[in-house]
């Protein structure tokens, strides 16, 4: 028997894309997610670091701190059980820090691809006591919490599959940018690594027939009906 869970948005930060980037001057909300589940809090991805001048230069972040953002819902630093990246750019491992000891699932394409020069900030993912759990498929964490691998943004980028008691959530992260893109209303943004291999996981996503989809650059959640 399935245990329900809960999937809850943390809005971590904003950024200024810059100018290189395709979507320079839209709003570019970061967003985590907290997974409350009856065996452990789980955390999708922990926003961007602090102290990086070229972070810092290049994309103007502004941060609310993940400790009040978890403290805001009723939980602890300490009470996040396991850390799930869904990849590991700047604004989705910055924070990792925060949680030594405990695992961190990231998929095995996803942490070699990281060890490339200016993939990431690797003080954010490589800090002390970091503790990755390499996956190298779909994993079932906890009880109804699945790991979908949906690579295409990155080599090794992940969702997350929730049962809740509202139904089938689905974390995309960024395997699809936007609700809008999500229900087909925008065009595929494409991936940074591989638009064809976006398409692709974009397309198993919906093929999961979720109650809802979350997205780390998008406040809106989608819904059948939305």
């Amino acid at each position: 028997m399935v245990v329900a869970a809960e999937v809850v948005p943390l809005h971590l930060a904003d950024v200024a894309l810059p100018g290189f980037h395709p979507r320079h001057g839209e709003p570019c909300p970061v967003f985590a997610f907290l997974i409350r589940h009856p065996e452990g809090a789980l955390l999708v991805d922990t926003g961007v670091g602090q102290g990086h001048p070229g972070i810092d230069e290049l994309y103007s972040p502004v941060q609310y701190p993940i400790v009040d953002a978890l403290v805001a819902h009723g939980i602890r630093v300490d009470d996040i059980a396991a850390v799930i990246n869904t990849h590991l750019h700047f604004d989705h491992c910055g924070e990792n820090r925060h949680f030594p000891g405990r695992p961190i699932y990231v998929q095995r394409a996803e942490y070699e691809a990281a060890q490339a020069p200016a993939y990431t900030v690797s003080i954010w993912v490589d800090f002390e006591g970091a503790c990755y759990e390499l996956v190298d498929s779909e994993r079932e964490v906890l009880p109804g919490v699945t790991l979908i691998p949906t690579p295409g943004h990155t080599p090794g980028h992940q969702s997350v599959l929730v049962e809740t008691g509202e139904g089938r959530a689905v974390i995309a992260g960024h395997g699809a940018y936007s609700a809008a893109e999500f229900a087909g209303e925008a065009a595929p943004s494409g991936g940074e690594w591989d638009n064809d291999a976006y398409a692709a996981s974009l397309g198993k996503l919906r093929e999961l027939q979720p109650n809802s989809a979350h997205f780390s650059h998008d406040a809106t959640i989608w819904t059948p009906t939305s």
